[in-house]
């Protein structure tokens, strides 16, 4: 046999087992590529699961925070409970209401943003006004006449503050300004915030005044 035909046969064995290894790395990777896709598929689902279902929950729990009931009463055609979207005013629980002839509405600020479980009377025309901006629950005026009663600072009038020790008009107006931007009271301890109003004055009124 001739050298340059074995040469060549030699060529072309070598060539034939460089594609047979050619060709088994190549479905070697195809078979890894394809088992690393399919195995991904099922996570992608199981998160995706996961977070469907963390949004369900956090909709459910904010659902339960989207509205409010309110207490109208006074001079109003229909006094009740109403029920509201949260961040509504308290223009809006008393036009559900409705208002009756002698109602006097601008006693009140109408503006506010109300609270759940709040209660709003609205006055008659002529009657002083014992709910506040903020429409919290209403404060019996004539209580405070009587000996050793409190002053619910969530609820009086502006008249009612400055019956207080140490409270003249400027402080009693800070105090209703302090309660229509940050809402009522929630200790007697909080009226501390209200600019003017020190630990030493505080010492003086506490016995005096209640958020009940």
């Amino acid at each position: 046999m001739a050298m340059w035909e074995w040469d060549n046969r030699v060529r072309w064995l070598v060539a034939l087992v460089l594609a047979a290894l050619l060709f088994g790395l190549g479905a070697r990777y195809g078979s890894w590529q394809s088992r690393q896709l399919s195995s991904s598929l099922p996570r992608v689902i199981e998160n995706g699961s996961d977070s469907e279902e963390e949004i369900a929950n956090q909709t459910a729990v904010a659902s339960t925070e989207t509205t409010i009931q309110v207490h109208v009463a006074g001079a109003v055609e229909s006094p009740g409970v109403y029920t509201l979207p949260f961040g509504s005013r308290v223009i809006e629980a008393i036009n559900l209401a409705g208002l009756l002839p002698d109602a006097e509405p601008n006693a009140l600020n109408l503006a506010a943003i109300l609270q759940d479980e709040q209660q709003i009377i609205v006055p008659r025309q002529g009657e002083i006004s014992s709910s506040t901006g903020n429409a919290t629950p209403s404060y019996n005026s004539n209580a405070s006449n009587q000996a050793g009663a409190k002053l619910n600072i969530n609820t009086a009038t502006l008249t009612e503050l400055e019956t207080l020790p140490g409270i003249g008009p400027v402080l009693a107006q800070r105090i209703l300004d302090y309660r229509q931007q940050k809402g009522p009271f929630r200790t007697i301890e909080d009226l501390q915030n209200v600019p003017g109003i020190g630990a030493k004055r505080f010492s003086e009124l506490q016995e005096k005044i209640t958020v009940k």
